[in-house]
């Protein structure tokens, strides 16, 4: 271990101690942006870079462990991430299936996958269905993966969960329309049930959601990143903590 790898973890180290832990995030949505402009500064293919931002997860949610955040939602692929050319997609979602089947065998993590998995090839969507199932119950970080996930479908399923749900009810339109508020659309959201986000991080120096969480962030707090996602660090994410924590939040006020 050289120098540089020495002041590294002491700098780590004091940046962790002096963070507030009762000021820690319950809930962080990552952006993993970055993946492909990583690949191309390194003169690599773009499924090197989705690779490389993939073997980058597991530390991540390590590192959110020891913070004590008991929920993280990782976006892993949006709609229009589906459009991109074959030679691309098959390989990231090869490498996506592989990722969250990996994250299972752990054992460490209840893995649960979010999103219009109806837009998916079969045979991934039975895989992360297979690994929800295997996962289910697991005490400690509860970890969303956001597949074919946009903010926007999000909100358009759950209003049409909700209009099926009162349909088999017998619910009239009229009566729906008088009863509808945010805690009922709430409840059909793929996170229904879940604190919403605390902090949304996004890396590669973009500063816009793109959907992501769309309705849970209303009142998130945001924290965006210069570094591409598989350059990301533990110092950088103890710096985002360490910014929330420093935060006065106002929910909107």
């Amino acid at each position: 271990m050289g120098l540089r790898d020495v002041v590294y973890g002491v700098y780590a180290r004091r940046l962790a101690e002096s963070i507030d832990r009762q000021k820690v995030p319950r809930h962080v949505g990552i952006m993993l942006d970055g993946n492909r402009r990583w690949a191309r500064a390194a003169g690599s293919q773009p499924a090197d870079g989705h690779r490389a931002g993939a073997a980058k997860i597991e530390e991540f949610l390590g590192w959110c462990e020891d913070m004590g955040v008991e929920v993280v939602t990782l976006w892993l692929l949006s709609p229009d991430n589906l459009n991109r050319p074959e030679e691309e997609l098959a390989p990231l979602l090869q490498i996506i299936t592989d990722v969250v089947t990996d994250l299972g065998a752990t054992g460490r993590w209840s893995v649960n996958p979010i999103g219009a998995l109806d837009i998916l090839p079969g045979e991934t969507v039975r895989a992360l269905k297979e690994v929800a199932a295997r996962t289910a119950g697991t005490p400690g970080l509860h970890v969303n993966v956001a597949i074919g996930y946009g903010g926007r479908r999000e909100i358009a399923d759950a209003v049409r969960s909700l209009l099926h749900e009162h349909a088999g009810l017998g619910t009239s339109i009229e009566d729906l329309a008088q009863l509808l508020d945010p805690e009922h659309i709430a409840e059909h959201l793929y996170t229904k049930g879940q604190p919403d986000p605390d902090l949304v991080i996004r890396t590669s120096g973009e500063q816009r959601l793109s959907g992501f969480l769309l309705w849970q962030s209303a009142h998130s707090e945001f924290y965006f990143c210069e570094a591409y996602w598989p350059d990301f660090r533990k110092v950088d994410f103890l710096r985002a903590i360490r910014s929330y924590a420093a935060r006065h939040r106002r929910f909107g006020s």
